[in-house]
């Protein structure tokens, strides 16, 4: 069995005295997609934050074997991991294409990054139609589908996340998230996902953790979660 790719061990986070994370611990196998779930409030999105270096911690985190915790948020990315934040996180004064340009700007391979765009317009064939297109006209759904392939541009060895449903239209959720799951199998990118549509995400996912105000209360795989009819109901409200 191979080693994960990331391992978070005893992972405390606050913000200034504010305590949000309680010793937690999870990890996220070499090609696979964990998901965190929970309430507003439960600790899903420092847990994010934490992974950046954007949020004081302690604890360790482990990428590939390595300790990232501490290390400088653009270091981290260097190294191979990219966040999706919270409100899709676009430059919205800029275009498409710079957009995506951005999110290639640590690589080298410039041939390949060519490639890429065409692999981006080959996932989300709209951004194609609107490559000259100021982000911050693109709708809601297109502004999210720029947010990931912006990420996805920087060939992330890990893809975080942060609720990439929250206020789009059922349809356009559906076809992100089988996007999603045609990326994990195809490109071997292992995703760490926090979404409030926890059905949705274990349906995704094949591993599971529940925080409960900055703690994990259950952990398992998502199928095993997903079919327990007292988690859903206690914790995940379907």
């Amino acid at each position: 069995m191979s080693a994960p790719l990331l391992q978070v061990t005893n992972l405390h986070a606050q913000y200034g005295p504010t305590k949000v994370l309680h010793g937690i611990a999870f990890e996220v196998k070499q090609g696979g997609i964990t998901t965190i779930l929970g309430a507003n409030g439960a600790g899903k999105t420092t847990t994010l934050r934490a992974m950046c270096g954007m949020v004081k911690t302690q604890g360790e985190v482990r990428l590939e074997g390595q300790r990232i915790d501490g290390k400088a948020t653009e270091d981290i990315v260097r190294l191979g991991v990219a966040h999706v934040p919270d409100g899709r996180g676009t430059f919205l004064n800029l275009t498409v294409e710079e957009n995506l340009r951005l999110g290639a700007y640590t690589r080298k391979d410039r041939q390949q990054v060519q490639q890429d765009f065409e692999r981006m317009y080959g996932y989300f064939p709209r951004l194609k139609e609107r490559l000259r297109q100021q982000a911050g006209t693109l709708s809601g759904g297109e502004q999210q589908m720029l947010a990931v392939s912006r990420a996805l541009m920087l060939r992330p060895k890990l893809l975080l996340l942060d609720e990439p449903s929250f206020g789009l239209a059922p349809r356009i959720v559906q076809e992100i998230f089988e996007i999603f799951g045609e990326i994990s199998r195809t490109e071997g990118t292992s995703m760490l996902l926090v979404e409030q549509n926890a059905s949705l995400a274990l349906k995704l996912a094949d591993h599971a953790y529940l925080l409960e105000t900055g703690r994990v209360v259950i952990s398992g795989s998502a199928e095993s979660i997903r079919n327990d009819e007292a988690v859903r109901r206690s914790y995940l409200g379907y």
